[in-house]
């Protein structure tokens, strides 16, 4: 399996130029803050929405190199992805993630949420500078979508009932909303036609739900060490995710022991086996495969270039993962 990072070869250069520049950015005018910066940006991460942004931008300039702005895009998608990691974090009272501790557990809650909204606030001051309208309300309409999926995933907490589509939307407004909207704001500033921007959304938010898709597979299959958090550990919190939504329409005892939020010893591994012997997690795969597909299909606008084909690569490797 191809490491996801050789998939990002065309843009290496320009995302470690990223995050020298996240640290300067974040880090200056407090010390707490260069700390928490320095910590979020040197964790490493899978650096995945900047580099769509990179290679979306390389691939809608081939005659020329890309611009500071486009640079500054990529900086601006990374530094909203990190904030709302921040504020999910301590929400969800996670002490640790990819194996790393979360800022709440270093630094505190308190410095965690300034943290969060610190970088909320810089980004969009970064996202003003850059003087396009249309880019601006892109970005500031996804800072309002991660919070519309963080209460929706609140809201629907142990809740049997919801259908595939509302998880699919709260996948949109959580994951897939930057992602399409980082991709379509590239295109913008690479000023390629109406229609192309389209499919750029259309790629982006199509990845962004098989990426979300493959994840929420993976809360059940892979193992601790990898995730970082414990298996099960969406389940656990209430988060019905498509495996588990799949197999209730299976196993009805399953509702059962959602119903009363695994309140009994033994209550969770029991849901977990039920999970397990169902076609839930197959179900799963197929619609990520079906939704990297189409995002696939949006790239067909794109003159073949080495960019292009990384953005095939990257939706391809999402699927690669489960395997």
């Amino acid at each position: 399996m191809t490491p996801a990072t050789s998939l990002f070869t065309p843009v290496e250069a320009d995302l470690r130029l990223l995050a020298d520049n996240l640290k300067q950015l974040v880090g200056n005018r407090h010390p707490i803050l260069f700390a928490a910066a320095e910590h979020l940006f040197g964790a490493g991460g899978k650096r995945i929405r900047p580099a769509i942004v990179l290679l979306i931008s390389r691939a809608t300039m081939l005659e020329q190199d890309i611009t500071p702005r486009h640079r500054r895009l990529a900086e601006i998608t990374e530094m909203i992805h990190t904030a709302s990691l921040v504020h999910d974090d301590v929400v969800d009272e996670s002490d640790v993630r990819r194996g790393v501790p979360t800022v709440h557990s270093l630094f505190g809650n308190r410095i965690a949420i300034l943290a969060g909204d610190f970088l909320f606030a810089q980004s969009s001051w970064y996202l003003a500078n850059l003087d396009n309208l249309e880019v601006v309300k892109l970005l500031s309409e996804v800072i309002m979508d991660l919070a519309t999926g963080e209460i929706q995933q609140g809201l629907n907490r142990f809740e049997a009932g919801i259908s595939i589509e509302t998880y699919l939307q709260k996948s949109y407004y959580k994951t897939a909303s930057l992602i399409a909207n980082s991709s379509k704001a590239a295109g913008l500033l690479s000023e390629v036609s109406r229609e192309t921007v389209e499919h750029l959304y259309s790629y982006g938010r199509h990845f962004g739900i098989a990426f979300q898709i493959v994840d929420d597979i993976l809360d059940f299959t892979s193992t601790t060490d990898t995730l970082g958090k414990p298996v099960g550990s969406d389940l656990k919190s209430g988060n019905l995710t498509a495996p588990v939504l799949f197999a209730l329409a299976e196993k009805p005892s399953l509702e059962v022991l959602i119903d009363r939020e695994f309140a009994q010893e033994e209550d969770l591994e029991q849901a977990l086996a039920l999970i397990q012997d169902s076609q839930g997690i197959q179900q799963a795969r197929e619609l990520a495969a079906h939704h990297a597909k189409l995002a696939i299909e949006h790239l067909a606008v794109l003159p073949p270039s080495e960019s292009h084909q990384a953005l095939i690569n990257i939706a391809e490797y999402t699927l690669s993962r489960l395997y």
